[in-house]
């Protein structure tokens, strides 16, 4: 945890106050639906059909017009959804061996659209996952899937090619989408299930003004009838954060989510007007550079190593960003199970990053810029426009590796363009992101590090650093199907030494997001386990 705990804080009162629980303290729901709820973000969810390849801040918006089979609360358990029950090997969910599932679904759920919910959709979500024409976002665990049988509309079995450890996490992160709108349809991209959803989850969709707001209304066939509390969901896009931050401040925005509040914005926050509540939210989200191995400065260990050696994460970590987040060198968050404490601790040694390129052969030139066998080393670095502290922290690096004689230039955008298709497609030589590589509260990471997952390379999933090793690979694949939790968690530990030792990714810190609620605004809670803390807004209401 920070050292400041995870508190709230309520600003106008001078100094900060900790109420400690006030988000998610127990009060009385209101009966029926008042008003609506105004979500802040400084980038634009852009992808609406959950399956597509999508990033943290399309997440608050799919987990609120979607459904899963079960879904991940804030303490890391499992909640049935779709599901009429979590299946385990107690209640015959699950064979012993891992390899026959059995799920019971609910049978009260209804589409938006009014057609009955039924197993047969969830055997064809799963099949879009299988199917190597359709653009998944991830087929880990799914590929292991075979033999998929409709018993009735409130069951369906499967088999699985291989036991798969973290699959109940991969099935909270599977949203259904509805057979009888998808099954006859071929051109995804421009499909009109991908501009107006239909899903089964609190909210129904609205209407949506590109590059300004998505408006959601309550879903009356919800089939939590007591939920959600408000009449209107909308997801508000402004960009450029001092003045998302200003919108907050007047009030005009209820909950300022992702990116959050700027840390630099921290004090100034605290002393806001009352009626303000600020959250620091430990996040399951490692702020990173990513680097794209593609390129052909970067396949180079010893640049890699150079670049992180050259690089100044307490000067990062306590002067720009109010040393709120935790320095990490892992994926891994600090509080999980998985953890590797172990993992070399980073240490700022600009001199040893120059001799570690000179030995490589790295030479610099006249213009002091280095190169080897024709390739300089120079590159650019994207991250999102409009995000002055991103640019400073750009600006430091930057600055950090022209001093060991490698050049960086600022490739910034839209966040809408930087993480489109350019991103997913590693059409990119650097990165400043925060990624949650998790899978709920599972440490599962194939999405990310295997081989086989990278759009680049011709596969499908979020290897977007083209990264690649043989060790590790083979560690994923042991890890997916180690049954035994302690022997897993050594498994992720060797993982995790792997890709410190690897550096497709320069690991700079795991990120505490800074959000800020209206008081009156009853039912936040800080979700680790999840990409986004609108998660559970089904369940918020105004006092």
């Amino acid at each position: 945890m920070h050292p400041l705990g995870r508190r709230a804080f309520v600003g106008g009162l001078g100094a900060a106050v900790a109420l400690p629980g006030l988000a998610g303290r127990a009060r009385a729901a209101p009966r029926g639906r008042r008003g609506g709820i105004v979500v802040g973000l400084s980038q634009e969810p852009t992808v609406f059909n959950p399956l597509f390849p999508h990033i943290e801040v399309d997440d608050g918006l799919l987990m609120n017009l979607f459904s899963p089979l079960w879904s991940i609360d804030e303490t890391g358990q499992f909640v049935p959804e779709l599901a009429a029950d979590i299946p385990t090997p107690h209640n015959g969910g699950i064979s012993e061996d891992g390899t026959f599932w059995r799920i019971r679904l609910r049978a009260d759920v209804a589409w938006h659209d009014g057609a009955p919910f039924s197993a047969e959709d969830v055997r064809f979500t799963l099949g879009l996952l299988h199917d190597p024409d359709f653009p998944a976002y991830s087929r880990a665990g799914h590929e292991l899937v075979t033999d998929v049988t409709v018993v009735s509309p409130t069951e369906i079995t499967w088999r699985m090619k291989e036991s798969s450890a973290s699959y109940l996490s991969q099935l909270a992160n599977m949203f259904v989408v509805p057979a009888h709108l998808l099954a006859r349809e071929h051109n995804w991209s421009a499909s009109a299930f991908s501009q107006q959803p239909v899903g089964t989850g609190p909210f129904r969709w609205g209407s949506r003004v590109p590059g300004d707001q998505i408006t959601l209304l309550a879903n009356a066939r919800y089939y939590r009838p007591e939920e959600p509390h408000v009449e209107t969901l909308i997801f508000k896009y402004i960009p450029d954060q001092t003045a998302l931050f200003t919108q907050f401040e007047v009030g005009a925005i209820d909950y300022l989510g992702m990116q959050g509040i700027a840390p630099d914005r921290y004090r100034e926050a605290l002393a806001l007007p009352a009626g303000r509540r600020i959250e620091i939210a430990p996040a399951a989200a490692a702020g990173i550079v990513a680097l794209n191995l593609g390129r052909s400065q970067f396949q180079d260990l010893a640049v890699r190593q150079a670049l992180y050696l050259a690089l100044d994460k307490e000067e990062i970590i306590s002067i720009l960003l109010e040393g709120l987040p935790h320095v990490s060198e892992s994926y891994v968050p600090r509080e999980s199970f998985w953890f590797n404490p172990d993992l070399p601790a980073h240490r700022y040694d600009p001199a040893q990053a120059r001799a570690v390129l000179d030995a490589a052969g790295w030479v610099a030139g006249r213009d002091g810029i280095r190169s080897r066998n024709g390739v300089r080393l120079e590159f650019g670095n994207s991250s999102t426009s409009g995000d002055p502290l991103r640019q400073q922290i750009q600006q430091v690096m930057q600055a950090q590796w022209r001093a060991i004689g490698a050049a960086m230039t600022l490739h910034d955008a839209p966040p809408a363009i930087t993480w489109g298709s350019r991103w997913t497609h590693s059409q990119f030589d650097s990165a400043l992101v925060e990624i949650d590589f998790m899978v709920g509260s599972d440490p599962e990471c194939s999405l990310h590090f295997d081989s086989h997952q990278s759009v680049a390379r011709g596969g499908v999933g979020s290897n977007v650093f083209q990264y690649a090793s043989t060790v590790a690979d083979e560690l994923m694949v042991a890890g997916m199907h180690e049954q035994d939790r302690m022997t897993r968690r050594e498994i992720y530990r060797k993982i995790q030494a792997v890709i410190r030792h690897d550096l497709p990714i320069l690991p700079l810190y795991q990120r505490s997001s800074i959000e800020g609620v209206k008081s009156a605004l009853v039912g936040y809670k800080s979700n680790i386990n999840v990409r986004s803390n609108c998660w559970n807004i089904r369940s918020w209401y105004w006092a």
